[in-house]
């Protein structure tokens, strides 16, 4: 069999060009496809070019249609609403479709839970080996840790960064949330400002920066009477995330149609076979 065609979405970006830099490096794999929105400044221009690693044949277009068609799988780091698009296409499409994208709303979740009946779709607020250790550790810790310790995450991005909290500190809070055996939207503080009272019993606390080009930091503190446990989390390349969806990627091909995390994917859950 051939290497494996992935098209990479938003592939003029920090994160597309750092994907398809990935997909260059990694064996089993080929760049099939780049995709940019409508009127894009990039469009036809060589994707590899524009990546730093020479001309690769692959232009930059906005019709990701005959793209998909040609494809086995697609590398997706965009916006909510073009993921929710890219999910109908690669499901019509029977691909695999990664999705990196954050700040998806509770509605986009389903569409592309609806997409896995038809696809393999992976999709992970973080796509690091790190960040989803450290996830298995945060919920083991919460769980051997009562409500007594209070649980809160920290987290920093560089100043373009759109929303927050973070796909990775929400991953975070829904690992504690399992950990606790709680709901993470029953139980979480987004917000201080004011005269807020005492801190909730049981509650899962997030906190935001941005500054700088700080590529994401993560903490979660779990503070006791007299004692506190830190876990964190500093990545410093966005070639992690890229190695991470590319390993994802090489991981769906050739499996039946399903919804899975980067849990599966690096074999830390149960879903993995």
């Amino acid at each position: 069999m051939g290497d494996m065609r992935l098209v990479v979405c938003g592939a003029t970006g920090r994160m597309g060009q750092a994907l398809i830099r990935a997909i260059h490096t990694t064996p089993g794999v080929t760049l099939g496809g780049a995709i940019e929105r409508e009127g894009a400044n990039a469009l036809g221009a060589d994707a590899g070019t524009l990546a730093g690693i020479g001309e690769t044949g692959v232009a930059v277009t906005d019709d990701p249609l005959p793209v998909f068609a040609k494809a086995e799988g697609v590398l997706d780091f965009t916006a909510p609403a073009a993921s929710v698009e890219y999910s109908v296409l690669a499901a019509q499409a029977r691909i695999v479709h990664i999705i990196g994208t954050t700040g998806c709303s509770t509605e986009d979740e389903e569409k592309f839970r609806a997409a896995a009946r038809h696809a393999v779709v992976v999709k992970s607020g973080n796509m690091s080996l790190g960040v989803n250790l450290l996830a298995v550790l945060v919920e083991q810790a919460a769980k051997a840790l009562d409500v007594d310790f209070d649980i809160e995450i920290l987290e920093m991005h560089h100043r373009h960064k759109v929303d927050a909290p973070s796909g990775t500190a929400l991953l975070l809070g829904e690992a504690a949330a399992e950990g606790r055996g709680i709901k993470l939207d029953e139980h979480s503080v987004r917000v201080r400002d004011g005269h807020t009272g005492p801190r909730p019993r049981g509650a899962i606390g997030f906190a935001a920066l941005r500054g700088g080009s700080v590529v994401g930091d993560h903490s979660v503190t779990l503070a006791g009477e007299g004692e506190r446990i830190v876990l964190q989390h500093l990545a410093q390349d966005r070639s992690i995330f890229a190695t991470g969806a590319v390993k994802a990627a090489l991981w769906g091909k050739g499996r039946k149609p399903g919804y899975f995390s980067m849990r599966d994917v690096l074999g830390l859950s149960g879903n993995s076979d």
